[in-house]
Protein backbone atom coordinates (compact mmCIF):
# COMPACT_ATOMS: atom_id res chain seq x y z
CA UNK A 1 0.00 0.00 0.00
CA UNK A 2 1.07 3.74 -0.72
CA UNK A 3 1.66 5.81 2.58
CA UNK A 4 0.19 9.19 3.00
CA UNK A 5 2.19 11.19 0.53
CA UNK A 6 -1.34 12.53 -1.90
CA UNK A 7 -1.94 10.64 -4.68
CA UNK A 8 -1.64 13.07 -7.41
CA UNK A 9 2.32 13.62 -5.99
CA UNK A 10 3.05 9.17 -6.37
CA UNK A 11 0.75 9.53 -9.77
CA UNK A 12 3.01 12.21 -11.01
CA UNK A 13 6.27 10.30 -9.89
CA UNK A 14 4.84 7.01 -11.91
CA UNK A 15 4.51 9.28 -14.50
CA UNK A 16 7.55 10.54 -14.66
CA UNK A 17 9.35 7.55 -14.64
CA UNK A 18 7.25 6.06 -17.37
CA UNK A 19 7.85 8.98 -19.68
CA UNK A 20 11.97 8.46 -18.50
CA UNK A 21 11.87 5.03 -18.98
CA UNK A 22 9.39 5.02 -21.84
CA UNK A 23 7.94 2.24 -20.43
CA UNK A 24 4.52 1.61 -18.14
CA UNK A 25 4.92 2.17 -14.30
CA UNK A 26 2.27 2.02 -11.96
CA UNK A 27 3.12 2.16 -8.16
CA UNK A 28 1.88 -0.91 -6.26
CA UNK A 29 4.22 -0.42 -3.30
CA UNK A 30 5.87 2.33 -1.92
CA UNK A 31 7.95 1.24 1.69
CA UNK A 32 9.86 4.16 3.16
CA UNK A 33 13.86 3.65 3.82
CA UNK A 34 15.48 5.46 6.84
CA UNK A 35 18.74 6.90 7.58
CA UNK A 36 18.59 10.53 6.00
CA UNK A 37 17.80 13.50 8.10
CA UNK A 38 17.01 16.03 4.73
CA UNK A 39 15.08 13.87 2.99
CA UNK A 40 12.19 11.44 3.06
CA UNK A 41 13.46 8.33 1.04
CA UNK A 42 11.25 5.62 -0.27
CA UNK A 43 11.78 2.17 -2.60
CA UNK A 44 8.66 2.16 -4.98
CA UNK A 45 7.98 -0.92 -6.93
CA UNK A 46 5.38 -2.13 -9.77
CA UNK A 47 6.01 -5.61 -8.81
CA UNK A 48 8.86 -5.73 -11.22
CA UNK A 49 11.17 -2.61 -11.26
CA UNK A 50 12.26 -0.71 -7.96
CA UNK A 51 13.18 2.44 -7.65
CA UNK A 52 14.48 4.50 -4.73
CA UNK A 53 12.52 8.07 -4.62
CA UNK A 54 13.74 10.94 -2.56
CA UNK A 55 10.92 13.27 -1.78
CA UNK A 56 11.25 16.76 -0.24
CA UNK A 57 9.04 20.22 -0.48
CA UNK A 58 8.74 21.71 -4.20
CA UNK A 59 11.38 24.40 -3.19
CA UNK A 60 13.83 22.03 -3.24
CA UNK A 61 13.54 20.50 -6.61
CA UNK A 62 17.17 22.37 -7.60
CA UNK A 63 18.95 20.43 -4.86
CA UNK A 64 17.69 17.31 -6.37
CA UNK A 65 18.65 18.70 -10.35
CA UNK A 66 22.53 19.59 -8.57
CA UNK A 67 22.41 15.94 -6.83
CA UNK A 68 21.45 14.42 -10.47
CA UNK A 69 23.75 15.96 -12.38
CA UNK A 70 26.66 15.80 -9.39
CA UNK A 71 25.91 11.85 -9.89
CA UNK A 72 26.27 11.67 -13.78
CA UNK A 73 29.90 13.90 -13.56
CA UNK A 74 31.08 10.79 -11.19
CA UNK A 75 29.37 8.31 -13.62
CA UNK A 76 31.57 9.93 -16.36
CA UNK A 77 34.27 9.31 -15.08
CA UNK A 78 33.70 5.60 -15.45
CA UNK A 79 35.87 4.92 -12.27
CA UNK A 80 33.18 4.69 -9.12
CA UNK A 81 29.59 3.17 -9.40
CA UNK A 82 26.65 5.52 -8.30
CA UNK A 83 22.70 4.86 -8.31
CA UNK A 84 21.71 6.41 -11.70
CA UNK A 85 19.50 9.29 -11.94
CA UNK A 86 16.08 7.97 -13.75
CA UNK A 87 13.91 11.39 -13.48
CA UNK A 88 13.23 14.55 -11.28
CA UNK A 89 10.45 16.57 -10.99
CA UNK A 90 8.03 18.44 -9.04
CA UNK A 91 4.22 19.07 -8.56
CA UNK A 92 2.21 21.86 -6.11
CA UNK A 93 3.43 19.64 -2.88
CA UNK A 94 6.56 18.44 -3.51
CA UNK A 95 9.85 17.73 -5.40
CA UNK A 96 11.21 13.68 -6.20
CA UNK A 97 14.39 12.61 -7.72
CA UNK A 98 14.15 8.89 -8.65
CA UNK A 99 17.35 6.77 -8.85
CA UNK A 100 18.05 3.63 -10.03
CA UNK A 101 17.64 1.17 -6.66
CA UNK A 102 20.50 -0.91 -5.66
CA UNK A 103 20.64 -4.01 -3.66
CA UNK A 104 23.02 -3.02 -0.63
CA UNK A 105 22.71 -5.05 1.62
CA UNK A 106 26.65 -6.59 0.30
CA UNK A 107 27.83 -3.93 2.52
CA UNK A 108 29.81 -6.78 4.71
CA UNK A 109 31.00 -8.46 1.51
CA UNK A 110 32.85 -5.83 0.01
CA UNK A 111 36.01 -4.61 0.09
CA UNK A 112 37.29 -1.55 1.44
CA UNK A 113 40.73 -1.74 -0.51
CA UNK A 114 38.15 -1.62 -3.72
CA UNK A 115 37.22 1.09 -2.88
CA UNK A 116 40.35 3.03 -1.91
CA UNK A 117 41.49 2.08 -5.14
CA UNK A 118 38.65 2.94 -7.48
CA UNK A 119 38.71 6.44 -5.47
CA UNK A 120 42.01 7.36 -6.44
CA UNK A 121 41.32 6.51 -9.72
CA UNK A 122 37.92 8.89 -9.78
CA UNK A 123 40.22 11.36 -7.93
CA UNK A 124 42.38 11.61 -11.20
CA UNK A 125 39.65 12.89 -12.99
CA UNK A 126 40.45 16.11 -13.36
CA UNK A 127 39.32 19.82 -14.57
CA UNK A 128 41.67 23.00 -15.36
CA UNK A 129 40.10 25.15 -12.39
CA UNK A 130 38.31 24.40 -9.13
CA UNK A 131 34.49 24.79 -8.31
CA UNK A 132 32.08 23.36 -10.79
CA UNK A 133 30.04 24.58 -13.56
CA UNK A 134 26.95 24.89 -10.81
CA UNK A 135 27.05 25.38 -7.06
CA UNK A 136 25.05 22.50 -4.94
CA UNK A 137 24.48 21.59 -1.66
CA UNK A 138 26.36 20.30 1.35
CA UNK A 139 23.83 18.53 3.50
CA UNK A 140 20.95 21.15 3.42
CA UNK A 141 23.55 23.95 2.86
CA UNK A 142 23.86 25.84 0.10
CA UNK A 143 28.12 25.01 -1.50
CA UNK A 144 29.33 27.82 -3.79
CA UNK A 145 31.20 26.16 -6.41
CA UNK A 146 32.29 29.31 -8.08
CA UNK A 147 35.37 28.67 -10.94
CA UNK A 148 38.55 29.54 -9.39
CA UNK A 149 42.35 29.39 -10.46
CA UNK A 150 43.41 29.50 -7.36
CA UNK A 151 42.98 26.79 -4.55
CA UNK A 152 43.83 28.67 -1.37
CA UNK A 153 41.11 31.91 -2.34
CA UNK A 154 38.67 28.81 -3.29
CA UNK A 155 38.87 27.64 -0.20
CA UNK A 156 39.16 30.66 1.72
CA UNK A 157 35.93 32.32 0.11
CA UNK A 158 33.74 29.45 -0.94
CA UNK A 159 34.39 27.37 1.85
CA UNK A 160 35.47 28.30 5.30
CA UNK A 161 34.48 32.27 4.57
CA UNK A 162 30.83 31.00 3.58
CA UNK A 163 30.50 28.56 6.64
CA UNK A 164 31.61 31.53 9.03
CA UNK A 165 30.03 34.38 7.07
CA UNK A 166 26.94 32.32 7.79
CA UNK A 167 27.57 31.09 11.66
CA UNK A 168 27.70 34.90 12.41
CA UNK A 169 24.52 35.14 10.57
CA UNK A 170 23.02 32.37 12.64
CA UNK A 171 24.03 34.11 16.15
CA UNK A 172 27.51 31.88 16.47
CA UNK A 173 30.16 35.03 17.40
CA UNK A 174 32.78 35.96 19.72
CA UNK A 175 35.63 33.66 19.95
CA UNK A 176 34.19 31.31 16.78
CA UNK A 177 34.51 34.29 14.71
CA UNK A 178 37.92 35.82 15.62
CA UNK A 179 39.65 32.47 15.53
CA UNK A 180 38.15 32.39 12.08
CA UNK A 181 39.13 35.65 11.06
CA UNK A 182 42.77 34.61 11.90
CA UNK A 183 42.63 31.54 10.01
CA UNK A 184 41.57 32.84 6.81
CA UNK A 185 44.37 35.56 7.39
CA UNK A 186 46.95 32.86 7.69
CA UNK A 187 45.35 30.27 5.23
CA UNK A 188 48.20 30.60 2.76
CA UNK A 189 50.19 29.72 5.14
CA UNK A 190 48.58 26.52 6.58
CA UNK A 191 47.80 25.36 2.49
CA UNK A 192 51.55 26.53 1.53
CA UNK A 193 52.61 22.95 0.79
CA UNK A 194 49.51 22.38 -1.05
CA UNK A 195 49.87 22.50 -4.72
CA UNK A 196 47.02 20.20 -6.04
CA UNK A 197 45.31 19.15 -8.69
CA UNK A 198 41.38 19.86 -9.55
CA UNK A 199 40.45 16.37 -9.01
CA UNK A 200 36.77 15.60 -8.74
CA UNK A 201 35.09 15.07 -5.61
CA UNK A 202 32.71 13.87 -3.69
CA UNK A 203 32.39 16.19 -1.56
CA UNK A 204 30.37 14.77 1.13
CA UNK A 205 32.36 11.68 1.96
CA UNK A 206 31.75 9.92 5.35
CA UNK A 207 30.70 6.66 6.37
CA UNK A 208 27.58 7.26 5.68
CA UNK A 209 27.56 7.50 1.94
CA UNK A 210 29.61 4.60 0.63
CA UNK A 211 28.34 0.88 0.43
CA UNK A 212 28.84 -2.41 -1.07
CA UNK A 213 26.55 -3.26 -4.38
CA UNK A 214 25.09 -6.90 -4.52
CA UNK A 215 28.13 -8.25 -6.02
CA UNK A 216 30.08 -6.70 -3.17
CA UNK A 217 31.37 -3.61 -5.68
CA UNK A 218 31.98 -0.36 -3.83
CA UNK A 219 29.10 2.33 -4.49
CA UNK A 220 29.14 6.05 -3.62
CA UNK A 221 26.12 8.19 -3.27
CA UNK A 222 24.70 11.71 -2.16
CA UNK A 223 27.75 13.38 -3.33
CA UNK A 224 28.18 17.45 -2.82
CA UNK A 225 30.85 17.52 -5.82
CA UNK A 226 33.46 20.05 -7.42
CA UNK A 227 36.69 19.54 -8.37
CA UNK A 228 39.44 20.71 -5.64
CA UNK A 229 42.54 19.16 -3.71
CA UNK A 230 41.67 15.25 -3.74
CA UNK A 231 42.54 15.51 0.12
CA UNK A 232 39.42 17.41 0.63
CA UNK A 233 37.89 13.52 0.25
CA UNK A 234 40.16 11.48 1.87
CA UNK A 235 40.16 13.82 5.45
CA UNK A 236 36.45 13.80 5.72
CA UNK A 237 37.04 10.14 5.85
CA UNK A 238 38.17 10.14 9.23
CA UNK A 239 35.89 12.10 10.37
CA UNK A 240 32.64 10.61 12.13
CA UNK A 241 34.09 6.96 12.43
CA UNK A 242 36.36 6.41 9.66
CA UNK A 243 37.00 4.32 6.90
CA UNK A 244 38.72 0.42 6.97
CA UNK A 245 42.13 0.43 7.51
CA UNK A 246 42.17 -1.71 3.86
CA UNK A 247 40.69 1.54 2.14
CA UNK A 248 43.61 4.07 3.11
CA UNK A 249 46.20 1.21 2.14
CA UNK A 250 44.92 0.79 -0.82
CA UNK A 251 44.32 4.43 -1.33
CA UNK A 252 47.51 5.78 -0.54
CA UNK A 253 49.22 2.72 -2.69
CA UNK A 254 47.62 4.27 -5.75
CA UNK A 255 48.04 8.25 -5.22
CA UNK A 256 50.32 8.75 -1.86
CA UNK A 257 49.33 11.55 -0.28
CA UNK A 258 51.98 14.36 -0.15
CA UNK A 259 53.76 15.81 3.20
CA UNK A 260 51.45 17.68 5.14
CA UNK A 261 48.70 16.18 4.94
CA UNK A 262 48.10 15.61 8.51
CA UNK A 263 47.58 19.53 9.00
CA UNK A 264 45.48 20.13 5.69
CA UNK A 265 42.86 17.94 6.33
CA UNK A 266 42.20 19.38 9.59
CA UNK A 267 41.91 22.63 7.54
CA UNK A 268 39.46 20.43 5.41
CA UNK A 269 37.64 18.85 7.77
CA UNK A 270 36.99 22.28 9.06
CA UNK A 271 34.71 23.83 6.57
CA UNK A 272 32.60 20.05 7.74
CA UNK A 273 32.08 21.14 11.72
CA UNK A 274 31.31 24.29 10.58
CA UNK A 275 28.36 23.09 8.37
CA UNK A 276 27.52 20.59 10.89
CA UNK A 277 27.49 24.11 13.14
CA UNK A 278 25.32 25.67 11.01
CA UNK A 279 22.86 22.62 10.42
CA UNK A 280 22.67 21.03 13.98
CA UNK A 281 23.70 23.51 16.49
CA UNK A 282 26.09 24.75 19.58
CA UNK A 283 27.46 20.93 19.79
CA UNK A 284 29.74 21.61 17.31
CA UNK A 285 30.72 24.96 18.40
CA UNK A 286 33.65 23.69 20.58
CA UNK A 287 34.91 20.93 18.21
CA UNK A 288 35.40 23.74 15.49
CA UNK A 289 37.13 26.48 18.02
CA UNK A 290 39.38 23.45 19.23
CA UNK A 291 40.46 23.30 15.33
CA UNK A 292 41.15 26.45 14.91
CA UNK A 293 43.31 27.12 17.70
CA UNK A 294 45.10 23.75 16.75
CA UNK A 295 45.78 25.29 13.28
CA UNK A 296 47.21 28.55 14.29
CA UNK A 297 49.36 27.38 17.30
CA UNK A 298 51.03 25.16 14.32
CA UNK A 299 52.18 28.39 12.51
CA UNK A 300 53.85 30.46 15.44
Amino acid sequence: MKNSLSTQTWDSIAADISASTQTSFVITRSSPIGGGCINQAYCITDGRQHYFVKLNTREQLCMFEDEAAGLMEIYRSRTLRVPSPICHGSDADSAWLVLEYIDISGRASGKGSDLGKQLAAMHRTTSTHFGWIRNNTIGATPQVNSISSNWVDFWRTHRLGYQLDLARKNGFNGKLQTLGENILLELDKLLAEASPAASLLHGDLWSGNYAFDEMGNPIIFDPAIYYGDREADIAMTELFGGFPADFYSAYRHEYPLDSGYNTRKIVYNLYHILNHLNLFGSNYRHQAEQMMGFLLAEIR
